[in-house]
């Protein structure tokens, strides 16, 4: 395909790993943050094609995957409402709750709708203004310019009966997270190449001031990531810390200014619970007080327990790039896409998912990260 077969010509790759094989000469160990990068590095094989000096651990990139509990919890409630339409973007329904999922809702007769656009959902809501309808926001960056629209929409129709639960993240904090986590050995970061398209990479900058760590904002194929990598290990090898693009197709400094103003309009930050992470100060968004009539959560507030994510389930390590989904006991055994125990191993942007689809073997002991 015109412009796509580029970024795999098995030519270009093996030249690329070649001069990864040539130019590092010590141990590295780099994180790529989003799961789309994820899957096409495991779908692949290219984390299997790296020189082993360098080690490559997978990040809190999937916003479906670090959607906590409690909050899909919430979703639940909320769908099996008998005056409400729960609508939501696919890779949602089956993210296991603590004893349900939205699919299950919506077998056993709950109003849940799959749209490809909040905007979707606020038609559901001009088109039934008997019922209540909220829109599921998950996301990061990439995602909240539409959201923030959807929100700025309804508010500017008055539409009463439409409302957002938000569970958006931001990428920054994140990183900075794991920087600072006991035990963090990542010394280099592929950035997120969408999450930079909507919001530049001004945010990244205190990071790679901050901590000395080089950044490489980076696109999606394979060749995209082996070009990364390159850059990423040439910072590394040469002592420089320094955000570089390689997704220079789509990603600016700036971003996208208009997309970055809805969002400030409509959204501002808050400290936000992670699954298997925890509260990261900063790290999600918020209506905004004029927008705040709007909040599911404000307007439904959460009748059921708090709830504990399963033991068994190391998503929190996975995340943090601590352990690799094949080293987890209940991999592919207990935990698999039909019968997920946590979000990474049924988003379409889990590592736990992207090792299953590619036939990684478990490993066993989950303990060789600190």
């Amino acid at each position: 395909m015109k412009y796509r077969d580029e970024y795999y010509d098995p030519a270009v790759a093996r030249r690329l790993a070649d001069r990864l094989g040539a130019t590092v000469t010590r141990p590295w160990t780099v994180m790529e943050v989003c799961g789309g990068q994820t899957h096409t590095l495991v779908r692949q094989g290219i984390d299997q094609l790296l020189p082993d000096e360098i080690e490559l651990v997978h990040g809190p990139g999937c916003p479906v995957c670090v959607t906590p509990l409690s909050v899909i919890d919430h979703a639940i409630e909320i769908a099996g409402r008998s005056d409400t339409t729960l609508c939501s973007y696919g890779d949602m329904l089956r993210v296991p709750g603590s004893n349900d999922d939205l699919l299950r809702v919506r077998a056993a007769g709950g109003d849940v709708r799959v749209v490809y656009s909040p905007l979707d959902a606020v038609q559901v809501a001009r088109d039934t203004p008997d019922r209540e309808v909220v829109f599921f926001a998950v996301g990061f960056e990439t995602t909240a310019p539409a959201n923030a629209m959807a929100v700025r929409v309804a508010a500017a129709e008055g539409l009463t009966n439409f409302s957002v639960l938000v569970a958006q993240v931001l990428v920054p904090p994140a990183m900075v997270a794991i920087l600072t986590s006991p035990g963090n050995r990542v010394q280099g970061f592929l950035g997120p190449g969408h999450v930079c398209t909507v919001m530049g990479w001004t945010e990244y900058e205190p990071i790679t001031d901050g901590f000395g760590v080089p950044i490489v904002v980076c696109g999606f194929e394979p060749i995209d990531l082996l070009e990364g990598l390159v850059m990423l290990v040439d910072q590394l090898q040469q002592g420089r810390s320094e955000i570089e693009n390689q997704y220079v197709r789509s990603a600016r400094r700036e971003g996208n200014a208009t997309a970055r103003a809805v969002v400030a309009e409509v959204f501002e930050p808050c400290d936000r619970a992670w699954r298997g992470i925890g509260v990261l100060p900063g790290s999600g968004l918020r209506l905004r007080l004029p927008y705040r009539s709007l909040d599911a959560a404000e307007r439904f507030p959460r009748r059921g327990a708090e709830t504990a994510e399963p033991e068994v389930c190391i998503a929190g390590r996975v995340l943090l790039g601590r352990a690799r989904p094949d080293q987890c006991p209940a991999f592919g055994t207990d935990c698999t896409p039909e019968r997920p125990l946590g979000a990474p191993m049924v988003s379409s942007e889990g590592a736990c998912a992207a090792y299953h689809a590619a036939g990684r073997v478990q490993v066993g002991d989950p303990a060789v990260r600190p």
